[in-house]
């Protein structure tokens, strides 16, 4: 295996063993690879009938279920994948029939598409192996070297970000034909010779991250059409007497089903890890039974689970490897998946999790009430955003600083703790994703009544940064990089890549990155970034916040 997707990659190089630093094994990697290749392929007849006119939803929602399974810490089940690539295979011959109709119905000769476009599906496990081995990202690097290789990785992963999003987007019901068109579109120019080209890949990445945008912004939509816009809301983080169920990932609708299903049965709820924040929407804060959040991110999950008296659900990514302590009371659902824990299918029955929840012993008293709050969404920010503009006219706040992403077990995430702490007390703390986890517990105060920590939400609401930081721009009538806001971001996996072409797209400038920098951009391609954007890694806290507060 040869991969590099993730920031905890082996030696910050690559994982080139048997198994990755994620818990991946070769095999499971191998047929993720060979996956991505197929998608690829569909996509080049997808994008082909587009241009004509003709698309297909099934084909689409393949495309971003397929990617959305490769993305860190979600389908590690080599069953499964093996299933994809045979439905990969049917769906290829779909698209091609799509582009041949629809050439048909335009009286135009359809053009040869090669590469991926030829794929023909292997017959079993042994030829998918042997397939994969040729089409891996280790021949990719030898062939087109660090540079064009690695951003076109950077592309590909941005797409897998944004394929998580649309797909949580999609099921709430709010989809857009224009953002399928650019995942076909932006998956076939990979597969073109123009793809070899610095400048067009580049070019490609931040076109990547204005689609982010765009998606982000219909996943906020989904969430707060259906379930409210999130408030502040103290939320406990101790544990209540009673029967439990720990519900991790990301999906909102997975909560709501196993809440309606759960109620009524004497069995408390509790978030986890992403989960955080839905303790703040209206739509879900009304489930008396939904109690508060246990545990912290999700690299501390095995210990945390292990410790969790009742049953766990994981609904999307950031599953590890389950302990045998606990993998008779874990359950996957949606898209993420472990070899041999139970898979509760797209009929929602969560009856086996209810029963296990049963069947342990649960928290046998209420701990000591403790709580944070949560809840600080563009909807509510912008609400008191008076308050806050007066805040910064009188001299009140002099700073903003966003510190969110993504949390990890990798040494050096303390930066962002150190960081947290070391802020001044007249500046206020925007916060987002399980990166928060490593500071949200501290106590930071107000600044007037304005809590000087902000906890917008998950990876995802980087697009409640987004128009929090844009109206405050309005308002002081200048540019977002001229406000006195800092970014202080971590990353993980690739929802952060998303999220960070995004930010480059739309021109914010001064990003501090951590703890390390991609394996996948190569000393060339930080250039660009470093000259267009001056991004730069984190240095130290105290030389950080000196360099930004001089």
């Amino acid at each position: 295996m040869f991969c590099y997707q993730c920031e905890q990659t082996m030696g910050g190089k690559g994982c080139v063993k048997n198994v990755g630093v994620c818990g991946k094994t070769a095999e499971t990697a191998d047929l993720q690879d060979l996956l991505v290749y197929a998608v690829k392929g569909i996509a080049q007849h997808a994008h082909s009938a587009g241009q004509l006119g003709a698309a297909d939803r099934q084909i689409d929602h393949f495309v971003v279920e397929a990617l959305f399974s490769t993305v860190t810490n979600v389908n590690f089940d080599p069953v499964r994948l093996e299933a994809l690539i045979a439905k990969a295979g049917a769906m290829l011959r779909h698209a091609k029939t799509l582009y041949t109709g629809a050439c048909a119905g335009k009286g135009v000769k359809p053009d040869a598409l090669n590469g991926p476009a030829q794929w023909i599906a292997p017959a079993n496990h042994r030829e998918m192996l042997a397939q994969a081995a040729s089409l891996g990202l280790a021949k990719r690097l030898e062939n087109l070297g660090s540079d064009v290789a690695g951003l076109q990785e950077l592309i590909l992963y941005g797409l897998k970000g944004i394929a998580a999003y649309a797909d949580h987007a999609k099921v709430l019901g709010v989809e857009d034909d224009t953002v399928y068109a650019l995942f076909h579109e932006t998956l076939a120019f990979l597969t073109t010779p123009e793809a070899a080209n610095v400048d067009a890949l580049v070019a490609r990445a931040l076109k990547v991250g204005e689609v982010n945008l765009k998606v982000m912004g219909l996943l906020d939509a989904a969430n707060t059409g259906k379930y409210g816009h999130p408030e502040p809301t103290a939320v406990r983080v101790t544990p209540v007497k009673g029967k439990a169920i720990v519900v991790s990932g990301h999906d909102l609708k997975d909560l709501e089903l196993l809440l309606k299903q759960t109620e009524g049965k004497g069995i408390n709820v509790y978030t986890h890890g992403e989960m955080l924040p839905c303790l703040a929407y209206p739509g879900l804060k009304k489930y008396k039974h939904l109690v508060g959040n246990y545990g912290g991110a999700w690299q501390d999950q095995q210990k945390e689970f292990e410790a969790f008296p009742g049953a766990i659900l994981m609904t999307t990514n950031c599953i590890q490897k389950p302990r045998d302590s606990y993998r008779d009371r874990i359950f996957t659902t949606g898209l993420v998946a472990w070899p041999d824990v139970r898979h509760i299918g797209v009929d929602k029955d969560f009856t086996p999790v209810i029963q296990a929840s049963l069947a342990a012993p649960g928290f046998t008293a209420d701990a000591e009430k403790k709580t944070i709050t949560v809840g600080f969404g563009r909807n509510a920010v912008l609400n008191v955003a008076g308050a806050v503009i007066d805040a910064v006219k009188a001299g009140k706040i002099r700073h903003f600083f966003l510190i969110g992403g993504c949390d990890g077990a990798k040494p050096g995430r303390n930066y962002y703790t150190e960081f947290a702490k070391q802020v001044p007390g007249d500046c206020v703390i925007l916060t987002l994703a399980c990166g928060k986890y490593r500071f949200n517990k501290l106590p930071f105060g107000d600044i007037g009544g304005i809590p000087r920590l902000l906890d917008i939400g998950q990876c995802n609401d980087a697009y409640s940064a987004i128009q929090i930081a844009v109206a405050l721009a309005g308002a002081f009538n200048c540019g977002v990089n001229d406000l006195p806001l800092s970014m202080i971001l971590s990353w993980y996996e690739q929802k952060a890549v998303c999220i960070l072409l995004t930010l480059l797209h739309l021109g914010i400038k001064n990003i501090k990155l951590g703890p390390s920098l991609p394996a996948f951009i190569g000393p060339n391609v930080l250039n660009v970034l470093v000259q267009n954007f001056n991004i730069a890694p984190v240095s130290t806290p105290q030389q950080d916040l000196a360099a930004i507060l001089k």
